[in-house]
């Protein structure tokens, strides 16, 4: 179920350099690549794992990591709250990390989507990843879903902390709200699709984790605040009854009056444990 766009250069990697700018952990690397769909530069970071004392022991499991709109491929490792509770776990865990920019607000649309599929193509062979846990909150675990409906054999499992689930139905949401950074967002979907849902209904229905849930087939972690006023609830929601049909692992956490953010207090600990349960 492939929705990239006709390749009109090759996917190049043009260096892979040790980042080292604080806070970033020694270690991590940043690959800069020209993208195969219009030879647009980008990046991502990669932190490789580090056997040491971690337990279990590095077994080629990696976490990729999509950054929240208005953020960049760094999230992970700037913004304080998600890096003192989810950069602990996941490198006591042993897994190595996988951050990309992927074209700042493009909420996995076609280019995007062609963009990571090059990108994991090299980090596999590059880093030796055997299988990817994504693992991301709102714009990035919404580009998760996306990703993971398009490409199944690319997801080992998915995290999704309140992620729009249905591209279309959000997208008409923030053109109802269409004020500050909703109607920002509502501007970043049609950018990152070349158009609206009414311009490209087939490409926004391929786009659609609700509309594809057949294809969700690895185990799936879904949680959303049921007072979030950036990404209503509702598209978790329809998921969920949409996930009900699948005999694959799926576990959704609503919290009663959370907010967008919520989801990030739930135990990362618990969430990791139960994905490596259901792998």
């Amino acid at each position: 179920m492939d929705s990239k766009p006709a390749p009109k250069h090759a996917f190049r990697v043009l260096d892979v350099k040790a980042y080292g700018k604080p806070p970033i952990p020694d270690g991590v690397s940043r690959i800069r690549y020209a993208s195969g769909v219009d030879g647009r530069r980008d990046w991502a970071l990669a932190w490789p794992p580090e056997p040491g004392d971690v337990q279990p022991k590095p077994d080629g499991t990696w976490v990729v990591a999509i950054h929240g709109h208005g953020s960049t491929g760094d999230q992970l490792f700037t913004r304080h709250d998600i890096r003192q509770t989810r950069l602990p776990v996941f490198r006591r865990y042993g897994f190595g990390i996988l951050t990309p920019n992927l074209r700042g607000n493009a909420w996995m649309g076609p280019s995007a989507a062609a963009d990571l599929r090059a990108l994991l193509a090299f980090a596999r062979e590059r880093f030796a990843i055997k299988r990817c846990i994504f693992a991301s909150g709102s714009m990035g675990a919404s580009s998760n879903l996306v990703y993971a409906a398009l490409h199944p054999d690319d997801v080992a499992a998915c995290v999704a902390l309140c992620p729009a689930t249905d591209m279309p139905s959000y997208h008409a949401w923030c053109r109802r709200h269409n004020t500050g950074v909703r109607k920002a967002i509502a501007n970043a979907i049609e950018a990152g699709y070349g158009g609206t849902p009414a311009d490209l209904p087939d490409v926004y229905a391929r786009h659609s984790a609700v509309q594809n849930a057949t294809r969700l087939t690895m185990p799936l972690f879904l949680a959303h605040g049921s007072a979030d006023p950036t990404i209503p609830v509702e598209q978790s929601r329809r998921l969920a009854a949409a996930m009900a049909a699948n005999t694959s692992p799926f576990r959704y956490v609503e919290i009663p009056d959370g907010h967008h953010d919520s989801p990030l207090r739930l135990g990362v600990e618990a969430t990791v444990r139960w994905v490596l349960e259901h792998l």
